[in-house]
């Protein structure tokens, strides 16, 4: 097999959450460009007639699109049986969705901490076994988290993102120290500070906007089309021998 052909997605399904706008969007896409058919979840995706539905079709490939409230348990278990249900197999699984809430930790509410956990940690976890006990069976299979600078960090004013990212950073390293020897890869990606809609609120202020940007090496904010790359590489078989790492995509950042 030639290098490139270890990138190639082709008869390959990928679910990637989260995939509305943003981050999930540009790696919706990028599976897509690589050959992968498209199962597409968001909290309020249409289920026909969306921007990510025509950007994927409009490659060639096919997109079924599913709305789901990623805090509510019961939704999250709905939403897999669905799917399981309308399709044969999922291949590729992308734990992208995820909710930022910020207040300083002596203000942050039993609601704001329990809506952050479940989307960003529970849920995702609820995910990755139910589908994750199919690619064991089949011997086969790609899970990719997205993680976070704050992985890495504690943050300010976001003490339940900090730790539901945490979280994953370790849930990566544990399914992947159980899965690896059954053929199913588990890695994260981790963005560094990134123009989305989670990063508005950092960008409009002047003061930390400098201060971001004056550690950045890199010298600029990224853009949801910098993981194309990254995740191709890790839904791809030119990561079969990578499980349990956690991919910085952060234009230099932790290395300041």
């Amino acid at each position: 097999m030639s290098v490139l052909n270890a990138f190639d997605l082709s008869d390959k399904t990928a679910l990637v959450t989260g995939c509305k706008r943003g981050i999930g969007k540009a790696m919706a896409e990028a599976l897509a460009e690589a050959g992968a058919d498209i199962i597409g979840v968001s909290a309020s995706l249409e289920s026909s007639g969306s921007e990510v539905e025509a950007s994927i079709t409009s490659l060639g490939r096919s997109f079924s699109g599913y709305a789901c409230d990623f805090s509510d348990r019961e939704a999250v278990y709905r939403f897999v049986e669905t799917v399981k249900q309308n399709h044969s197999r999922i291949d590729i699984l992308v734990n992208n969705a995820g909710t930022i809430l910020r207040t300083p930790a002596a203000e942050h509410s039993d609601e704001y901490w329990d809506k952050v956990m479940e989307v960003n940690l529970n849920a995702q976890f609820v995910l990755s076994r139910e589908f994750g006990k199919d690619m064991i069976e089949r011997g086969t299979g790609k899970i990719i988290f997205t993680a976070s600078l704050l992985t890495f960090q504690g943050g300010i004013t976001v003490p339940g993102y900090a730790a539901s990212k945490g979280g994953i950073g370790q849930l990566t390293m544990a399914l992947a120290n159980e899965w690896a020897g059954k053929g199913v890869n588990v890695n994260a990606i981790a963005p560094g500070y990134i123009a989305t809609d989670n990063t508005e609120a950092l960008r409009n202020d002047p003061v930390r906007q400098e201060q971001i940007l004056a550690r950045i090496p890199a010298g600029r904010w990224g853009k949801p089309e910098d993981f194309k790359g990254p995740v191709v590489f890790l839904a791809s078989e030119a990561a079969n021998y990578v499980h349990g790492a956690i991919l910085l995509v952060d234009g230099g950042w932790m290395g300041r």
